[in-house]
């Protein structure tokens, strides 16, 4: 079996794999069992209305697969594959009942969440029904929605711990003995409390820029992100968000944290921002200016120290946390007239 071989199979059959001379390790994780889990709570609230009734998935039928998260050299791969089975029942506005089946074969790291297929339909001896429209249109977009937080999720729950501080891009083993703090550091002290100490290494940063168009006012977008009830709206999940100059937030059931730094009404917040999974105590440093534009606001996000290897990570959570988060939630994507 040859090294790209060898490497393949440690991914397939989760084998940690060192190669002496050459420091080369393989760890990996399985979250086979968390994903069962997760994908039938995020599944199971799946539903939709129109003024035809309601549709609503009741059951998870099948879910047969795996999925695990490997570190090379503190850099992170993902392994998912399901074939995924579900029931369906919709209730028409005269409070006639319909049962339904979705199929979903090919959820897989492999294919992007547009070309995942779902395919939706009736219960045998089920009569034609317009609801069946309604579950295959709104229905398999919130479908979609549900499996894109599924990867989300698996990809900031099940990473803490898999990425280690690097010292000139090689990756550092844990150290029993103290740490000494090497006071040129990059890493950014916080002030939450913790019970680990300062790792104090040096570690590969890049930084990216993001912007999105919100159709609202700067004022209305600004208080949106400073706000602890409306950020728990548009995450889905518990905030603790302290908004002031020094103040705390945690997201995401503690899986983002960080700190504010400055705050200017309408229009700047700078901020400390870290996953969970980054090493310890190690912050990026995220500066969101809202800028009037036509009838609305252009968001415009600057994003500096963000761990080598993470940055896809990070632009995919912003992307989809916050920017699609607040448009669905607020209606912030449309035009009111």
């Amino acid at each position: 079996m040859n090294g790209l071989d060898l490497l393949l199979f440690s991914v397939m059959h989760g084998m940690s794999v060192h190669r002496a001379g050459h420091s080369r390790h393989w760890t990996e994780r399985d979250a086979s069992n968390w994903s069962v889990d997760k994908l039938k709570s995020l599944l199971l609230a799946v539903n939709v209305e129109d003024e035809e009734g309601v549709c609503k998935v009741t059951e998870v039928t099948k879910t047969d697969g795996e999925a695990s998260i490997n570190n090379r050299k503190g850099k992170l791969i993902f392994f998912f594959e399901w074939n995924i089975q579900m029931s369906w029942i919709g209730t028409s506005k005269t409070g006639i009942k319909y049962k339904g089946t979705v199929e979903i074969p090919n959820l897989s790291d492999e294919n992007g969440i547009d070309d995942v297929d779902v395919t939706v339909g009736l219960a045998k001896d089920e009569p034609d029904t317009k609801l069946l429209a309604l579950m295959k249109n709104k229905g398999v977009k919130k479908i979609r929605e549900a499996l894109g937080n599924y990867i989300d999720t698996l990809k900031l729950e099940f990473t803490q711990g898999m990425i280690l501080p690097t010292v000139n891009g090689v990756q550092k083993e844990p150290s029993k003995s103290k740490p000494k703090v090497d006071l040129q550091t990059k890493v950014a002290v916080g002030h939450l409390p913790s019970q680990h100490t300062s790792v104090g290494v040096k570690i590969p940063t890049c930084k990216f820029n993001l912007k999105d168009y919100f159709m609202t006012s700067p004022e209305e977008l600004y208080r949106i992100f400073i706000t602890q009830e409306l950020i728990q709206a548009f995450t889905h999940a518990p905030a603790v968000v302290e908004a002031t100059k020094g103040g705390k937030f945690r997201l995401l059931e503690g899986n983002v944290s960080g700190e504010f730094l400055e705050l200017v009404s309408e229009q700047r917040i700078v901020m400390k921002w870290r996953y969970k999974s980054w090493p310890t105590e190690h912050y990026a440093t995220i500066k969101l200016s809202f800028c009037s534009k036509d009838d609305g606001t252009e968001l415009q996000v600057e994003c500096k120290g963000v761990p080598v290897g993470e940055e896809e990570q990070t632009k995919s959570g912003w992307q989809r946390y916050y920017f699609e988060g607040i448009k669905q939630t607020f209606g912030y994507n449309v035009r009111l007239f």
